[in-house]
């Protein structure tokens, strides 16, 4: 089968591969899925899972990606839940080859079943935007109605996933970014926009909850903003961080099907807007990872026609 795989982690997106793998085989409690379409994070060559096992041991080379839409072709012993044939969406295992190839092997309870009328690109742009956003927002942050949210990278992937479901869930939010993207976060349903690069983002006043993904001095700034009994909340890549003291609170995203069952749901019946930006495919990936140009959105990557 065909995959993007990497070796060298010194050479970033330029060391990425597209190359002929083995066919993956179903373990124990394992799916294989064919893939239709894949989703890729850009810190990916960042995260040490990307380039060893959880004994630490160097498991390059490695397949890419860990986000995926496509059709279930074979069941590991004792897999229930899933059937063969079934099309399915989710997040797949960070210390294992992922989704940018043709077809992978994965726990099956990281899926979630598709439905017919959701396309496959839609599927793969869901799980790690969606479930950040999910699991920040309510499980992290335990947002309620009436509280304030301050959500950077409004217009980003995750960011107008925070937006709509903070909005729906009855929150006044606040959305950051450049000035380019200020439409784009009210489209999304922001309150209103900080432009980062000229307002002042202590102008917000006090909020209850910070999602963000940004980091650094933003981070430090927007701590400070944070109203008695609030929190600060940033996803992490999957390394051994663990909930920090005081307000911050890092968390590693996880699978979780019945999380996947609601987004995919809000989804359908018009409740949550996809942000899918360029759409290519696998053959193009590489181009793909190694353009200059700014990307509006999700990426993702058609493996199937």
């Amino acid at each position: 089968m065909k995959a993007i795989v990497v070796t060298d982690q010194a050479s970033g997106t330029a060391g990425m591969k597209l190359v002929e793998r083995p066919e993956p085989q179903a373990a124990i409690n394992d799916v294989v899925v064919q893939v239709y379409a894949a989703g890729f994070v850009n810190t990916e060559l960042e995260w040490p899972s990307t380039w060893a096992d959880r004994a630490f041991r160097d498991r390059t080379p490695s397949i890419l990606g860990h986000e995926l839409a496509g059709v279930v072709t074979a069941l590991g012993y004792g897999t229930t839940g899933l059937s063969i044939g079934q099309r399915v969406f989710g997040l797949s295992d960070w210390h294992r080859d992922g989704t940018l190839a043709e077809y992978v092997a994965m726990e099956a309870r990281n899926l979630a079943p598709l439905p017919g009328d959701v396309d496959f690109t839609v599927g793969a742009s869901l799980p790690i935007s969606g479930l950040t956003a999910w699991q920040g927002l309510f499980q992290h942050g335990r947002l309620q109605a009436g509280q304030s949210v301050l959500a950077h990278g409004a217009a980003g992937a995750v960011g107008s996933v925070v937006t709509q479901l903070a909005r729906e869930a009855g929150a006044y939010v606040i959305g950051t970014g450049r000035a380019a993207d200020r439409q784009k976060a009210l489209d999304f349903g922001a309150n209103e926009f900080v432009d980062l690069g000229n307002d002042s983002l202590e102008d917000v006043g006090g909020v209850d909850l910070v999602f963000d993904v940004i980091g650094g001095d933003i981070q430090k700034r927007s701590a400070a903003l944070i109203r008695a009994g609030g929190t600060l909340v940033t996803a992490v890549g999957p390394t051994d961080i663990r909930p920090a003291d005081g307000l911050a609170v890092d968390f590693v995203v996880e699978a979780d099907r019945a999380q996947l069952s609601e987004i995919v749901q809000r989804v359908r019946d018009g409740r949550l807007r996809t942000n899918i930006g360029k759409v290519s495919s696998l053959e193009d990936a590489i181009a793909t990872f190694n353009s200059t140009e700014r990307r509006a959105g999700k990426t993702v990557f058609r493996v199937r026609p």
